[in-house]
């Protein structure tokens, strides 16, 4: 039985990387891993594809093949529109495990919709459905969603809110921790004044922006890096972690780079994949973050991190971490004072030992939920080469 992971949009946005990248060898991979992927081209890129077997892309059938005539039967005689998909599909998962790895689909009302209607299509083949290292937020689950968390044979829920919540409708859920917890970052080389050790890393995404109509949000970024500049000895480096044309950190990095450029006392890292980036991460003193993939690369790093949240899965990762969200997840819906996130900043930095030490005790044990290997062999999903 081959695993089949599906709803990955592309390695551009390296938290999705981070994912594949780790999980392959969970399943066993790259042998019978098999992926699904809307931007194939980015996981050659990245280096992403060389953890699976075979990477297909969105309708892909070969000319000439039985699955071919198939779907032209079906389009031109049963005047069939979703031939190509129909075949695809069945083609795909037909006998196979199904492993649904869009974390944060069903976060959103919106992506949450999309979900349903691509799982009630791919449950007609496969042999077990499965939904991997999920945040959940309530207000998604409409009459539909909830029976489609109902289908799977299993959820891994990647921190407690959520498993809490989806324990009550679909009773085969466990908690773990997101895979990408497991990422082995690589040093490369560093740019001018990024001082290791002593630096503040900043990400930002433009994705935090529409949660205020004004421009609050990137006025307490902005106040932010004055604090570091004028009241520390600390340098700033910002860092992207999702670089896809219509939601690309470089963007607001750009802006924030050129305002503060001439203080010699700021870089930033244009692009890397998601190794490389947590190895410029893993090398910050402070982390302040939006994106949950960098924010799990500065964790797993033992960086003492502010979360710049906005959804289930920054409070919930936090709360496991720390006993409590509060000090360490400033929700950016909330925000209305262009000083928050520099107050927040400075709790941060008064408690550094304090956190440093605290990951360092508990991390190693945390690691082991993002393995979840034994689960799958327990409940009989992965007989073969797991």
């Amino acid at each position: 039985m081959r695993k089949i992971l599906f709803m990955h949009g592309g390695s551009g946005n390296h938290g999705c990387e981070a994912i594949i990248r780790t999980t392959a060898p969970l399943l066993g991979g790259p042998e019978n891993v098999w992926l699904w992927s809307l931007t194939k081209t980015e996981d050659v890129r990245y280096g992403a594809a060389d953890f699976y077997e075979n990477i297909v892309e969105s309708e892909q059938i070969k000319r000439y093949s039985c699955a071919h005539l198939e779907a032209w039967i079906k389009r031109k005689v049963l005047n069939d529109s979703n031939a190509n998909m129909n075949v695809f599909l069945k083609n795909l998962f037909k006998g196979n495990m199904a492993v649904s790895v869009g974390g944060d689909n069903y976060c959103y009302p919106w992506s949450a919709r999309k979900a349903v209607e691509l799982d009630k299509q791919i449950r007609k083949y496969c042999a077990c459905s499965v939904l991997w290292a999920c945040s959940v937020d309530a207000e998604a689950i409409t009459p539909e969603v909830r029976e489609d968390l109902a289908g799977f044979d299993l959820i891994t829920a990647r921190e407690t809110i959520t498993y809490n919540l989806l324990k009550e409708i679909n009773p085969n859920t466990v908690l773990v921790a997101d895979p990408a917890f497991l990422l082995k970052g690589t040093e490369a080389a560093l740019p001018d004044h990024f001082i290791e050790g002593n630096t503040v890393g900043i990400n930002i995404s433009p994705l935090i922006m529409q949660y205020s109509a004004d421009n609050i949000i990137l006025e307490n970024y902005v106040n932010l890096i004055h604090y570091i500049i004028e009241r520390t000895d600390m340098n700033v480096c910002l860092i992207p972690h999702v670089v896809w044309k219509y939601n690309n950190d470089l963007e607001p990095i750009d802006f924030l780079y050129q305002k503060f450029e001439k203080t010699g006392r700021i870089c930033k890292i244009e692009d890397g994949n998601a190794t490389e980036l947590k190895g410029f991460i893993a090398r910050c003193r402070f982390f302040v973050s939006a994106r949950t993939h960098a924010t799990i690369a500065a964790y797993s790093s033992y960086v003492p991190t502010l979360v710049v949240g906005y959804s289930v899965k920054s409070k919930g990762i936090a709360r496991d971490l720390f006993g409590t969200d509060e000090g360490y997840v400033i929700p950016v819906d909330n925000m209305c004072a262009n000083g928050e996130l520099t107050d927040a900043f400075a709790g941060i930095m008064q408690n550094e030992r304090k956190i440093r030490d605290h990951l360092n005790r508990m991390m190693p044990e945390y690691l082991k939920r993002a393995n979840c290997t034994e689960i799958l062999r327990k409940i009989g999903l992965c007989e073969d080469q797991v």
